[in-house]
């Protein structure tokens, strides 16, 4: 099967070639959007990504150049307009589970560098500066974790926090009994945040959790506390979350997504200017950790990512049913 590929990093390259067998790949550095969507001519079907975006109209000029597959190869699926991909016969298949350590280790890392501020202390040190002062931390043991969404990954950091000795909190549609076991407390999302020292964002993105952290939610979280996003930018409002730092209610800002992410992730802006005021306006902050949306990026993820993708390929190929269909 012949596939455009976009979004393309050398990553993408080096495991989706260890893995294929019998595809034709042309890898395309660019994101599919409306002015790309001419460069997938010739093809059978899309590997896309994060912040590849297949609305309405980039769906409806695909299937005219007789595209029949989308194959997300990330979770999320919140970029796909999935009624129009019904409407024009296109299968859209995912990779639903990867790697949920991953992304539930980069959040506790967040946590932890945020908290013990190793980004300064690196920093100081190569600068001479042996200094402890303003480097001050907090033990995370006997602290209250709240966990947003107790899916694959928010399940993997409930499981972690409690293992620093931490109540866990959670909040979710679906109790997990797993996890109610080993000790999580399942509760509402507002008691969640008005107990929690540490609130991390583990939950889809969807019309319904669309700025789930705003002005409001925010201001119910204890003064000081740390939210930590390894989920889908839109979940903060980012506006709100800015507002909150500046007043001093939210004390650490842990992110490794970002609401207009697709315009800056994934590249090297370093000789650029970036004209993104928000974006620029965090990084300001000494309280805020921002990464680039590598919480998934690890040799396990990415093996499992181009597993999964490759085979959701061959069994449309082979007309088998989709295990991974969205």
């Amino acid at each position: 099967m012949r596939l455009a590929f976009f979004s393309t990093q050398s990553y993408d390259r080096t495991y989706f070639d260890k893995y294929n067998e019998g595809h034709s790949i042309h890898y395309i550095p660019v994101g599919l959007q409306a002015d790309t969507v001419p460069l997938a001519a010739g093809c059978e079907g899309v590997c896309v990504f994060v912040n590849d975006r297949l609305d309405a109209g980039v769906i409806r000029d695909l299937k005219a150049l007789g595209l029949r597959l989308i194959a997300l190869r990330c979770a999320g699926f919140n970029n796909v307009d999935l009624e129009a991909a019904r409407a024009a016969g296109m299968a859209v298949v995912r990779v639903p589970a990867y790697s949920p350590h991953a992304v539930a280790e980069h959040a506790v890392a967040l946590i932890m560098a945020l908290n013990r501020k190793t980004h300064k202390a690196y920093n100081r040190i190569r600068e001479g500066n042996f200094s402890l002062e303003k480097l001050t931390g907090f033990d995370l043991y006997g602290k209250t974790v709240g966990v947003v969404g107790t899916g694959k990954i928010g399940e993997a950091f409930a499981k972690i926090m409690l293992g620093f000795g931490c109540r866990v909190l959670a909040h979710d549609l679906y109790l997990q009994p797993g996890l109610v076991a080993a000790g999580v407390e399942y509760v509402s999302l507002e008691a969640l945040l008005t107990q929690s020292l540490i609130v991390s964002l583990h939950c889809p993105l969807t019309e319904q959790t669309h700025h789930l952290i705003n002005a409001q939610t925010l201001a119910q979280l204890p003064a000081g506390a740390m939210l930590i996003n390894t989920s889908r930018g839109a979940l903060i409002d980012t506006a709100a979350v800015i507002r909150s730092l500046k007043h001093r209610h939210l004390g650490y800002l842990g992110m490794d997504v970002y609401e207009q992410e697709e315009k800056l992730f994934f590249k090297d802006h370093s000789e650029e200017l970036i004209e993104d005021d928000q974006i620029l306006r965090l990084m300001g902050f000494p309280n805020v950790m921002i990464t680039a949306h590598q919480g998934f990026f690890t040799e396990e993820a990415l093996t499992q990512i181009a597993r999964v993708t490759l085979d959701n390929i061959r069994q449309f190929e082979a007309g088998e049913p989709l295990k991974n269909a969205v």
